[in-house]
């Protein structure tokens, strides 16, 4: 009786130990086959060799990253291969761990999971190396041909009149943007490597309508001319004839604005050759004979302004004969004076 059931016993060990050993070199024979289930970079390389996996790689994720982007704008190209931009992606260490997954269960697991058809459930992704430099640049040079400064509008003054360059909106690279989609295309062999420049309009500092708030009246005075011209919205709206200062007295050129206004202004005496010296600094009353600033004034620069006349001097006017101040008719000025207000531009040629 004893015979028999050792003989029982060792018959169970002895199978036991051919199973073992089947398994063992079951699994052996499977130490560089990656699982079912196992997906490296959005390839399955489930019940494949290491050799296998890396050629399947090359072929469906390496060939991807190899491809060139390409930016496109208005008909220009630009381009960045994966030689400039140094790409690489660590396949072999991935497909090692496609393997070491592979076999990260017990051996009697792999085994019942080799031979019932299981899988295992990894979704590994090569890292993808590049040089960014590269992106930064591409990105510059894109700029460099795409980018349009923003023109700013101006007023030009010349004895002649007033003439104005128009303000233009500028055009800049959504440089953050594309610099994203760049890096997003290199790292990922499906991507579309066709990239669209995305832009957006850059405004003027100053505009039209800026200029026109700014400089919507201005006075532009001929000396050569003896004419002062009045301009509203920088158009000419109506010219004067003027007295300008004589010659060792002249009017300021300049550009300069208009610094106050008065009606029947007083005068005070200056402080020139001109003025007996008791009576520098002496004020004269507003609408008195004496006084020759005439109905309305407008300051100027230093002493000098616009101002009326008294009719019987109305023949200086189209000569130099003033200690400097611009000279115009009483009704002349008088029209004026309610056109221009405080702070308004008088260019003086």
């Amino acid at each position: 009786m004893r015979s028999k059931t050792f003989i029982a016993v060792a018959a169970s060990l002895a199978a036991l130990l051919v199973l073992a050993g089947g398994l063992v070199a079951y699994d052996r024979s499977n130490r560089n086959e990656i699982a079912k289930g196992v997906v490296v970079g959005g390839v399955d390389v489930g019940g494949l060799t290491r050799a296998e996996a890396r050629a399947k790689l090359d072929r469906a994720f390496v060939a991807g990253l190899r491809r060139t982007v390409v930016v496109r704008h208005s008909g220009h190209r630009w381009r960045l291969t994966a030689d400039e931009a140094q790409l690489s992606a660590n396949v072999d260490a991935t497909v090692d761990e496609a393997i070491a997954r592979s076999r990260d269960a017990g051996l009697v697991s792999r085994a019942f999971r080799d031979l019932t058809g299981g899988s295992v459930d990894a979704r590994l992704e090569p890292e993808v190396r590049y040089d960014d430099g590269a992106i930064t640049k591409l990105v510059r040079r894109v700029r460099r041909a795409v980018d349009r400064d923003p023109v700013d509008a101006e007023v030009h003054f010349s004895a002649s009149g007033i003439s104005h360059t128009p303000s233009k909106i500028g055009l800049a690279v959504n440089s953050g943007e594309l610099h994203r989609r760049i890096r997003a295309a290199l790292v990922s062999p499906t991507s579309k490597r066709r990239i669209g420049v995305q832009t957006h309009h850059t405004q003027p500092k100053v505009s039209e309508s800026q200029l026109l708030r700014d400089y919507g009246t201005v006075l532009i005075l001929n000396r050569g001319a003896f004419e002062l011209t009045l301009y509203k919205d920088l158009k000419p709206a109506k010219s004067y004839n003027v007295a300008v200062g004589a010659v060792g007295l002249e009017t300021p050129a300049g550009l300069y604005h208009i610094q106050n206004k008065a009606v029947d202004p007083a005068w005070t005496k200056p402080h020139s050759d001109w003025v007996p010296k008791d009576e520098q600094g002496d004020v004269v009353p507003g609408g008195t004979p004496q006084n020759p600033l005439k109905a309305r004034w407008m300051g100027i620069f230093d002493g000098a302004g616009i101002h009326g006349i008294d009719p019987s001097e109305y023949g200086t006017i189209g000569h130099a004969a003033s200690h400097g101040c611009v000279r115009m008719r009483i009704p002349d000025v008088i029209e004026l004076y309610d056109k221009v207000p405080v702070g308004a531009p008088i260019y003086i040629a």
